[in-house]
């Protein structure tokens, strides 16, 4: 006897028929795992809370606070971006990133999961690993925005 089966086969039919008419079908259905795959990398799952967190950032400043390469930031954003949960404007030199709201709401239920019944409050107070809102400080002295611009790798002036 297995714990994950049902012993007897009894289909009550007019239920299940009702609920396979609601589902997704096929082609949304694939396209939702495609979005809740692009969550389950580390890196863009931070990138994500990041965004969350920040509302809208640009890449360098997004590298910083994951702390991965510019490089490596932009090509999972791009990711996120194709599956629909970033979008991105172009600023001058700069390309900003935010969540949509389809990306909001997928990581809210990612990163929260049973505790998304707490309310939406709960949502923007839960963090994977908070950001101080302080200057940024490299050895000790504190850095400004504009020292951080193309230095290739977070953490170095």
């Amino acid at each position: 006897m297995s714990q994950d089966r049902c012993d007897l086969i009894c289909i009550d039919a007019p239920r299940a028929e009702s609920i396979r008419g609601r589902l997704l079908g096929e082609e949304a259905i694939r396209d939702a795992a495609e979005r809740v795959k692009a969550l389950s990398d580390p890196t863009r799952l931070a990138l994500a809370e990041a965004l969350r967190e920040g509302e809208e950032l640009c890449v360098c400043d997004l590298s910083w606070i994951v702390g991965r390469s510019q490089n490596l930031v932009s090509h999972h954003l791009g990711a996120l971006r194709s599956r629909g949960l970033v979008r991105s404007r172009k600023d001058g030199k700069m390309v900003m990133y935010s969540l949509t709201e389809a990306g909001a709401s997928l990581l809210s239920a990612v990163v929260l999961g049973d505790r998304a019944e707490v309310g939406a409050g709960a949502a923007s107070r839960y963090s994977l690993g908070a950001s101080p809102r302080s200057p940024r400080s490299v050895s000790g002295s504190s850095v400004g925005r504009s020292s951080l611009r193309g230095s290739g790798s977070p953490g170095t002036a």
